[in-house]
């Protein structure tokens, strides 16, 4: 008998259907089972679709190349959906938390704790690894795990920190694992999936896209207790992230810097806006011992 969970990973996968309409059938049919005998009509006038979108997706809905592919991509990862017992608790506190997550590497690591996120610019400043050093390195000498996007600059300096000290960290990609954005970064994918987790709501065959990134940060920012913004440009994806971390009720850090060199405008921007400006690792450690606690103690 096919499993609630592996009925969830494959209308996920079809086209044609939006997350939102997908938590809308959860709610009203927890088998997922009724969607399987509509025909594109029903589909179209169930979910208010245009009658393409409905014909797309019950398409995929009875392909037998997409089953087939969903298979292979079980038995080659992990993959966990919101109705499974090892579903992060926390992320699914957040606002459109992801349906499914293909993970590859140690996935107790979803459940661990303290855990911070580490994001910034693409373009880092010289000075950009000796801040990640002062303020993150005691971090996981803490054993937090770090959490980012392995992206170029800060995130992939990040994640390279935490494993050349030891540590625990989980990249969230925005593309499938077959895709590795930017490919400069294949070592560093293959390192994090044998001594951390690397985890992603794309299909491992779905190639990168501009829109995934910012969706992905919202699962950046609701894995972790708080959010610490290195360096970022005045207008950068990385208020994305901010934006988000606020929105799910996380805390947000940013490290000040000289005001003459562009990667430090936008902390100095959030630091204004209320984050807390942060001079070393004491001033999120004291955070996480008067707030943190009742965070994970909500999510359990």
């Amino acid at each position: 008998m096919e499993s609630v969970s592996k009925r969830l990973i494959h209308i996920h996968r079809c086209r044609g259907i939006t997350r939102r309409i997908i938590h809308y059938l959860l709610q009203h049919d927890p088998t997922l089972k009724k969607i399987y005998k509509l025909s594109p009509i029903e589909i179209n006038h169930l979910f208010s679709l245009p009658m393409n979108n409905a014909q797309l997706f019950y398409s995929d809905l009875h392909h037998s190349a997409i089953r087939s592919q969903l298979k292979k991509d079980i038995n080659d990862y992990d993959v966990i959906t919101i109705v499974d017992a090892d579903y992060p608790n926390v992320l699914k506190q957040i606002k459109d938390p992801p349906l499914v997550l293909y993970a590859n590497g140690d996935i107790s690591l979803l459940s661990y704790t303290p855990s911070l996120s580490v994001i910034g610019t693409r373009q880092p400043s010289n000075e950009a690894a000796q801040k990640i050093k002062l303020i993150v390195r005691p971090i996981i000498e803490e054993n937090w795990l770090i959490v980012s996007g392995m992206a170029k600059g800060i995130d992939s300096y990040a994640h390279q920190l935490t494993l050349a000290y030891g540590g625990k960290t989980i990249a969230v990609l925005g593309g499938g694992f077959h895709h590795i954005y930017p490919k400069q970064n294949n070592l560093l994918y293959q390192e994090i999936s044998n001594k951390g987790l690397v985890l992603s709501e794309y299909p491992p065959d779905r190639p990168p896209a501009r829109y995934h990134f910012p969706e992905r940060n919202r699962i950046i920012s609701g894995m972790s207790f708080g959010t610490l913004v290195i360096e970022a440009m005045e207008r950068s994806g990385t208020s994305i992230t901010v934006d988000q971390a606020l929105d799910q009720g996380r805390e947000v850090y940013a490290v000040p810097g000289s005001p003459l060199i562009p990667q430090t405008k936008g902390c100095h921007r959030m630091i204004q806006e209320g984050a807390k400006l942060v001079l070393d690792s004491q001033d999120i450690l004291e955070d996480w011992q008067e707030i943190g606690r009742n965070l994970y103690s909500k999510a359990n």
